[in-house]
């Protein structure tokens, strides 16, 4: 099959080729730090395709990425107090899914970019929860996570600065951490296939993109333990903050 042909008509071969160098670096991002691909992602590919578009195409692309951790995160995860935060993401994901169908294509942008440089500002502050583990606020930040995913699949930077400040081995924060987006993609894919975000023009584009990630998924991966995790983390920051910047709608006049 003519690649050209997975191609959604209303973005051409110019600007998938753009959706394609991005998903490179988000990919290497996330293969060497394990976080970012979508803060990177979402800005920049949102301001060449639709909103709607980007955030299907990368549930996708993600969720196939990280479908083999699974089974692994099954049997080290804390279960119990994962599926207290999953419920809080049961109600944000559909939220946030409806916010991302039914908002202008430029409106949805603005947000992005916002909500990616708030983000942005919590992983710089190096936050981390040191309180006294309660449901109500496991669900809540279960609730902005799901919230995040369903309007930009960026959901990860409250989840992250949850688990890795519990008084728990990292290893099975981490299997939390993966076993939570595993169930938050999931919902995700319900609420987009229901909200009609999930499209054959999504799918099809997954096929030329998602290989192209996951390259950039390995080549991050074979790069850590041969450079400074401190340097490269940097340069992620640098990158994200670089995405929000040049994927404002209020630039398409000086970039197009």
């Amino acid at each position: 099959m003519n690649p050209a042909a997975l191609i959604p008509p209303d973005v051409g071969l110019n600007a998938a080729i753009a959706i394609c160098m991005v998903a490179f670096v988000s990919g290497t991002a996330r293969g060497f730090s394990g976080f970012g691909s979508a803060l990177i992602f979402m800005p920049l590919a949102s301001s060449i395709a639709d909103p709607r578009l980007v955030a299907a195409l990368l549930l996708i692309i993600d969720f196939v990425a990280a479908a083999p951790l699974l089974p692994g995160a099954w049997e080290k995860a804390d279960r119990k107090a994962t599926a207290v935060m999953v419920a809080g993401a049961l109600i944000g994901v559909p939220i946030g899914t409806y916010f991302l169908s039914r908002l202008e294509p430029v409106t949805t942008r603005w947000i992005i970019s916002a909500f990616v440089f708030a983000l942005l500002m919590l992983l710089l502050s190096g936050w981390r929860y040191r309180g006294k583990d309660h449901a109500a606020v496991s669900v809540g930040i279960g609730g902005l996570s799901g919230f995040c995913s369903g309007l930009a699949q960026t959901g990860g930077p409250p989840i992250v600065g949850y688990w890795l400040g519990r008084p728990i081995a990292s290893v099975i924060a981490r299997a939390n951490i993966v076993l939570f987006f595993g169930a938050s993609d999931f919902f995700s894919a319900v609420s987009y296939a229901a909200a009609g975000l999930i499209t054959m023009d999504a799918i099809k584009f997954a096929l030329v993109v998602g290989p192209v990630y996951a390259v950039g998924v390995w080549f991050g991966a074979s790069l850590f333990g041969k450079a400074s995790e401190t340097v490269f983390r940097a340069i992620c920051y640098a990158l994200i903050a670089a995405a929000v910047i040049f994927g404002l709608p209020a630039l398409d006049g000086v970039l197009r």
